[in-house]
């Protein structure tokens, strides 16, 4: 049986950004997904209209069953441990983090957590549209934290004239080439974006093609279900990729590394043609995170590639091809030694990374 792994979706923004906005939407809007959450701050937040105040170690029921607590740093490995116990039920476990966190810090405390249960599921950075520039001119450590991002939310859109949210995407996209970025007003981001419904189950469980049907719960929303749904659909696509014969892990490695500008998550399980490992592996993979967990195929299974894939911006079309051409060209074209770029990312512990975060790259 496959280990139920909780994703930790990590969620950062210099104050005033919207990111305790952004959450109560989450909670509103993941109706069948028990959420965990922690607020890694002091003083006190309101996360729909239930006052929390900076103290260590609670735990207070919220909504649809969600949890939250508030911890500080030092704190956060034994607060996830708390919330990952499975008498919870929890599916995924979203961090609010203080105004001033360090992204990177953020990201190095998780990847180097002992518990068995947590995965990573990313980094969002949350950018106030209409105060950018003021934020970046009293903050130039902005910047830092939009390339340490695994993906940026634009919020406030509404709040600034069209020529000026081109010219503030355009400054994204240089600061942090193939960053998605995701536009949005009253920090209303689609679930579906930053997690799975139900993401604790086995990926065999839930793997299928999201429906944007699925996500669009938010009818009582302040600009009315037809409009939120459109601007839904402008905000990111999901792209399934289906093959029945086996792929060439070394094609497939090579596209993972060079994968397309917007891509954000890809998940589903993969059919390797390698003689020595014949299993099925599921991937999971956030931003620059990556990870591969294999396990046997069950009795009668048909042994395919199934991936769906994530992103804002994304071509369907042309991230088709590229894995199409990742199919292996036959039997005898790949050895047991061409798995060794996807053994790299099986680990017992999540600590991997298609790059590595250096504090003085980006001085």
């Amino acid at each position: 049986m496959t280990t139920k792994r909780i994703p930790v979706v990590l969620v950062t923004g210099f104050l005033g950004s919207g990111k305790t906005t952004m959450l109560n939407h989450l909670l509103r809007g993941s109706a069948d997904t028990r959420i965990g959450v922690i607020v890694n701050d002091f003083g006190s937040i309101n996360i729909d209209a239930m006052a929390v105040a900076g103290q260590v170690d609670s735990m207070i029921p919220i909504e649809n069953g969600c949890l939250c607590c508030a911890a500080d740093s030092a704190e956060m490995d034994a607060m996830l441990a708390r919330l990952t116990e499975p008498s919870l039920g929890i599916d995924v476990i979203v961090v609010e983090a203080s105004g001033l966190a360090e992204p990177q810090s953020m990201i190095r405390t998780l990847l180097s957590s002992e518990l068995e249960h947590v995965l990573y599921g990313g980094l969002v950075e949350v950018v106030d549209a209409a105060e950018f520039e003021n934020t970046r001119e009293r903050h130039p450590e902005i910047e830092r934290h939009v390339r340490a991002a695994d993906a940026v939310v634009l919020n406030k859109a509404d709040r600034v004239p069209e020529p000026e949210l081109t010219r503030l995407l355009e400054a994204l996209a240089r600061i942090a080439p193939g960053t998605p970025v995701v536009t949005a007003e009253h920090g209303r981001v689609d679930p579906g974006f930053l997690f799975d419904r139900g993401a604790g189950a086995p990926v065999e469980e839930r793997f299928r093609q999201l429906s944007f049907a699925d996500v669009c719960a938010d009818e009582h929303g302040e600009h009315g279900e037809h409009e939120w749904g459109e601007h839904l659909h402008a905000a990111y696509e999901s792209v399934e990729f289906v093959a029945d014969r086996p792929l060439d892990p070394r094609r497939f490695m090579a596209f993972l590394d060079s994968r397309p500008a917007g891509l954000y998550r890809m998940k589903g399980f993969l059919h390797f043609a390698a003689p020595g490992h014949g299993e099925k592996f599921a991937l999971h993979a956030v931003g620059s995170y990556l990870r591969f967990q294999p396990s046997p195929w069950a009795g009668g299974e048909a042994r395919t590639t199934q991936l769906v894939m994530i992103g804002a911006g994304i071509d369907a079309e042309a991230l088709t091809k590229e894995l199409t051409g990742c199919v292996a060209a036959g039997p005898d074209a790949v050895g047991d030694h061409h798995m060794m770029g996807v053994l790299r990312y099986v680990r017992d512990r999540d600590e991997d990374r298609l790059d590595v975060w250096d504090e003085d790259r980006d001085e």
